[in-house]
This record gives structure tokens, sequence and C-alpha cells, in this order.
């Protein structure tokens, strides 16, 4: 297996369907269940996807770190996070694919045409004036397998979906940013509240920061 697309899942059955069927071509799709109440499960796997379940809600990091698991043990040599919610294009992930299979970057980027919230732009903010990159928190990425494998996860810190992609970053892999274009979600977003999804992201971002100075003056 050359990439799997790793979508993680919660309550997602009026998307994940078409989500599946619309990358199952660039590679395999590895959809985690994150203990969803409704038929994701169902739906995915009539629409090709290998399935991971949970049997209790992990959150997002939680769901990618199992994706992350999966796909190293079916020998994936690469891993592209997609949401489930069909705010992703397709055609976008392709050049994704294209980008880890062809060798020219270990990590890819995406950059939305705006952050969802302010504490996204506040988070984007702080990882341009480090790392040039305006939009750390987009949930298309793509990583070479080995990077997962340096860094022993996915995540391990609530980073929603940093993580790893900060390690890269710091470890001055090669990287790509490519531009995301972003359709209206269906359905309530993961990350609940404005309050509480800015509160979380703000948190993440107070982590990252602590890490980098951590990192940098050891």
């Amino acid at each position: 297996m050359k990439t799997a697309i790793v979508i993680p899942a919660y309550n997602e059955a009026e998307t994940i369907g078409a989500v599946v069927r619309g990358v199952a071509h660039l590679g395999t799709p590895i959809v985690v269940d994150d203990a969803s109440s409704d038929n994701t499960v169902q739906l995915a796997i009539e629409s090709g996807a290998l399935v991971v379940r949970h049997t209790t809600n992990k959150g997002y990091d939680g769901a990618i770190e199992s994706g992350f698991g999966e796909a190293n043990r079916l020998g994936a040599r690469a891993v592209v996070t997609f949401d489930a919610d069909g705010q992703h294009n397709a055609l976008t992930l392709a050049s994704f694919v294209d980008a880890l299979e062809n060798d020219v970057a270990d990590l890819v980027i995406g950059i939305r045409p705006h952050p969802a919230r302010w504490a996204e732009g506040l988070f984007g903010r702080y990882t341009r004036a480090r790392y040039e990159i305006p939009d750390i928190l987009c949930g298309l990425k793509g990583y070479r397998m080995e990077l997962y494998l340096r860094n022993g996860r996915f995540d391990g810190s609530r980073s929603i979906g940093t993580e790893l992609a900060l390690f890269g970053l710091r470890s001055n892999v090669r990287v790509l940013s490519l531009p995301v274009p972003v359709t209206a979600r269906a359905g309530n977003p993961r990350f609940g509240s404005t309050l509480s999804s800015n509160f979380s992201i703000a948190r993440a971002m107070i982590r990252a920061v602590v890490k980098d100075w951590w990192v940098t003056t050891r």
C-alpha cells in the first residue's frame, strides 16, 4: 500500500459515503469511527472503506492516532488525513498524494482561504511567524510514514492534529504547502460550540508554544 487516507468520523452518516467513494481511487480509505451513534460505520463499509471502530469517543486526535496505527500495520508509505464532513475536495487530495508518492515532500500542509474560528487565526499567526505556515489546523495534511515513526505517534498532547506536523517543521523536513478550497460543512461542527472550540484551540496553541520554547532552548 502506498498511501492511506485516514478519515476520522463521528456521526458523519450524511457525508461519509460520498467522501469515501470520492477518495478511494487515490489511496486506501481508512475510516476511524469515533463511537458514532448513527450508521456511519455501515455506510463507510458499503462505500469501500476499511473501518477502525472506537467503542468510546477518543476525540479527533485519538481517531487519527488509530488511523495511523492501522495504516502502519498495513504497510502504508504515506498517510493523508481527510475530513469526513465533505468540506474537502478529492481533486485537492490528488496533489497531496502525488507529492508524497513522488518523494517531493515529507510533510504536506493544506492552507485554507481563511480560518474557521478566531483561535485558529491566532494559532496560524504564530506558525506563520515561526515556520512560515499560516494554517497549521487545516485537516488536510499529508505525511511520509517515516515522519510518524520518528516521532513515535501522531499525537499525545491533544494538539488538534498539529503535533506531528509541528514535529516535522522543527525537524526541518521537506515541507510543501498547498491551497485547500473549503465548501460549506454538512451538519454540526465536530468541535462543538464556538466558545469551547476556541478554548480548545487556544490551549493547543499554548502547548505548542511551550514545546517549541523548550525544544529550542534546552
